[in-house]
């Protein structure tokens, strides 16, 4: 009994694998073909909009509450760290250098993948399963390039306005954690984290969000574009795109991180 039940665990564990890197395999080849249509006209600037816009209003609350709380609790938990060691006027550098390089972006990105990649796998996975591609295809309308590059385009651009947004939120989230402990005014607060942070805290946490923003899209689309078995397969295109994107966000995370240091050594 012990046994099999092994044997089980593991050959799940196996094809879970596999079917990881089938995926990957196969959002290469998406990218491929992503890359190869983007530049060529019709160019949907229209759909592209609409889908910032979308993908904006419908995340801005979500994003904004999870900003502050992001500043709030580091702040808090910080503090009497920061107060053992006599370096509380360091705090509004260390919150600021925390969220700017590291925790705005992943934590945005993992928001937008949890609300953006779902619904865009569920979308395009109905419009699969109901053949709605299918009869685009045949009244020669170019589905790839009318659903997939448009979202993909919209997700790569949205993400890193949105991570600013919440950059900025999670900075003010830390005054307000540092005022409940601390007699500091916001003038120098403000001046305290403007002399700490530098263009090269700032560049690469943003331009690491187009990367996470890329991801989400092509993922998402991928799953939906070729969502198969009806209702199944569009409940299963929707998290697995979720699944799927967050784990990709932090190990190109981890890439762009060795990558920063190299480039920016302090």
């Amino acid at each position: 009994m012990k046994q099999n039940f092994l044997d089980k665990i593991i050959n799940k564990l196996t094809s879970q694998v596999f079917e990881f890197f089938e995926i990957i395999g196969g959002v290469t080849t998406f990218s491929v073909k992503f890359f190869a249509s983007v530049f060529r006209p019709p160019y949907e600037i229209t759909e592209v909009r609409k889908h910032m816009d979308e993908l904006g209003v419908k995340t801005l609350a979500l994003v904004s509450v999870t900003g502050l709380i992001i500043g709030l609790v580091l702040g808090m938990q910080s503090q009497p760290v920061m107060a053992r060691f006599g370096a509380e006027m360091f705090l509004p550098g260390m919150i600021a250098l925390s969220v700017v390089r590291e925790l705005g972006p992943v934590i945005t990105a993992l928001i937008f993948a949890g609300r953006v990649g779902s619904g865009i796998g569920a979308e395009l996975g109905s419009m699969r399963v109901t053949e709605q591609i299918d009869a685009m295809e045949v009244s020669a309308i170019d589905p790839f390039k009318y659903l997939v590059v448009t979202r993909v385009l919209a997700c790569t651009l949205m993400l890193p306005l949105l991570t600013v947004y919440v950059d900025f939120i999670a900075i003010l989230g830390g005054y307000i954690s540092v005022i409940i402990t601390q007699n500091l005014t916001f003038a120098l607060y403000a001046d305290l984290v403007i002399r700490t942070l530098k263009f090269s805290d700032i560049l690469p946490g943003i331009t690491k969000t187009f990367a996470f923003g890329f991801i989400v899209g092509i993922v998402g689309s991928y799953l939906g574009y070729y969502a198969k078995k009806g209702t199944e397969g569009v409940g299963k295109a929707s998290t697995t795109a979720v699944v799927i994107s967050s784990l990709l966000i932090l190990l190109v995370d981890v890439i762009m991180v060795r990558i920063t240091l190299f480039l920016f050594p302090e």
